[in-house]
């Protein structure tokens, strides 16, 4: 596999038959990502929208799992550790869930990601569904002052529809664009939209380490 100090590229991949094609444009890694699984769809945007990963690529590569070859779903990079990302498919599978393994080549950790992982999530991957098109479309237009002072304003927790109001003299798609960007960065946080669908009630707090 790609040498693990530096970020793979992934692996081509011809569309297996009868299978569907998904894109997207990931912010983190400023560039489209393609899958052939809808599950890849939403491990991929957990990764996407979590301020704690820095860097990942899909298909990175292929390991030695129970003695089989086979191609991992996802290489990922946090503040001082690297890992691969599995998803289910089989009962072999399962049996490695909760227990991660080591990659022999290069001393990656295989974290194995089960489907009720996923379900799991299901509430936020749906907000994010609706949150990343706004954030990718207004790529280069959010003012970095804008970002700056939301940030100041929600020192204090403030729904959706307060900060919209605050902020009325701007375009409102700006000033949503702007916020999901804070929130996909980790400098304001929402735990409702884990449990809630995202609406105008919805609160938004500046994270700890940016008071």
């Amino acid at each position: 596999m790609a040498n693990s100090l530096h970020i793979p590229e992934p692996v081509a991949l011809s569309r297996p038959r009868d299978a569907h094609r998904f894109e997207a444009f990931s912010p983190k890694l400023a560039r489209r990502v393609m899958f052939y699984r809808r599950p890849l769809i939403d491990q991929w945007l957990l990764l996407e929208t979590n301020p704690k990963v820095i860097a990942f690529c899909e298909r990175p590569g292929y390991v030695i799992v129970n003695g089989s070859r086979r191609l991992a779903d996802f290489w990922v990079q946090y503040f001082g550790l690297r890992e691969l990302v599995i998803l289910i498919e089989s009962d072999l599978d399962r049996s490695m869930a909760g227990s991660p393994c080591v990659c022999k080549d290069n001393e990656l950790v295989i974290r194995f990601v089960a489907p009720a992982e996923l379900a799991a999530a299901r509430i936020w991957l749906d907000n994010w569904q609706q949150m990343l098109p706004c954030l990718v479309t207004n790529v280069g237009l959010v003012p970095s002052t804008l970002s700056s002072t939301i940030v100041q304003f929600l020192k204090q927790a403030h729904r959706l529809l307060d900060i919209e109001r605050e902020f009325s003299s701007i375009d409102p798609a700006l000033v949503r664009a702007a916020l999901f960007g804070l929130l996909h960065e980790g400098r304001v946080s929402s735990c409702e939209l884990q449990t809630q669908p995202l609406s105008l009630l919805t609160p938004f707090v500046a994270a700890e380490e940016t008071l």
